[in-house]
């Protein structure tokens, strides 16, 4: 059983008991949390249902594993040749980790 569901404007395809990494929640450890952005889902039977564009009743709980960790840090480097303009920007994002505990 799978489903696809919209987390901070972002989609993706979670299942039951397993971990991803999505943009910052400011939460806490341990925290539940339910999202009810539910574009799609697939029971174990093989039927997919799609919302037009959510679906009513399906609910998504996850708990939050890690509150907050940072990605890989990237750089944002502009240069003109011959004209003295340099300009070095870095950034890291920032992401939380949840498990899905259930999908109702």
């Amino acid at each position: 059983m799978y489903a696809i569901c919209e987390i901070k404007g972002k989609q993706y395809k979670i299942e039951t008991g397993k971990e991803y990494r999505v943009d910052y929640l400011n939460m806490d450890k341990d925290n539940e949390i339910n999202f009810n952005t539910v574009l799609l889902i697939r029971d174990d039977n093989g039927n997919i249902k799609v919302g037009n564009p959510y679906l009513d009743g399906v609910n998504v709980k996850a708990k939050i594993v890690v509150p907050m960790i940072k990605g890989d840090k990237v750089i944002a480097f502009k240069y003109k040749r011959r004209k003295g303009y340099r300009n070095k920007k870095g950034h890291r994002q920032q992401y939380s980790v949840i498990r899905i505990e259930k999908i109702e």
